[in-house]
């Protein structure tokens, strides 16, 4: 096999980690939850967006720049496992679950969401 072909195989393999994080304001009871099959990929993303301002979610932007990256805190609040055959490939609604599991919890605990007029997320 040559190279090429087999770091494509090895990248179909990978199984980054997956599950929900949160981006919590700290100066309001504010948060931006998200459920995402890619976690160190997507809270790299977020926060290229949010320092470039082009985040799709105004709210959360808005606050960003006027506040600016300190006062934010981003935490992941779970990862989800894979199972443990490869037969399971979509794992779009345990994310959906996890996700609204964790709003749950933020809601109980006081917060409002930034994306709450968002609806469910996409997990991608």
């Amino acid at each position: 096999m040559d190279r090429k072909k087999e770091l494509k195989e090895l990248y179909k393999q990978m199984k980054p980690p997956m599950g929900v994080y949160v981006i919590r304001s700290n100066f309001s009871k504010k948060c931006f939850l998200e459920a995402t099959n890619n976690l160190k990929g997507r809270l790299n993303s977020t926060k290229v967006k949010l320092e470039n301002n082009f985040h799709p979610n105004r709210e959360l932007q808005k606050d960003w720049n006027e506040h600016g990256e300190g006062s934010f805190t981003f935490e992941i609040l779970e990862e989800l496992e894979y199972a443990k055959d490869d037969s399971k490939t979509d794992y779009s609604d345990d994310l959906a679950l996890l996700h609204m599991e964790w709003e749950e919890k933020m809601a109980a605990a006081g917060y409002e969401f930034y994306n709450k007029s968002f609806g469910a997320r996409k997990h991608d």
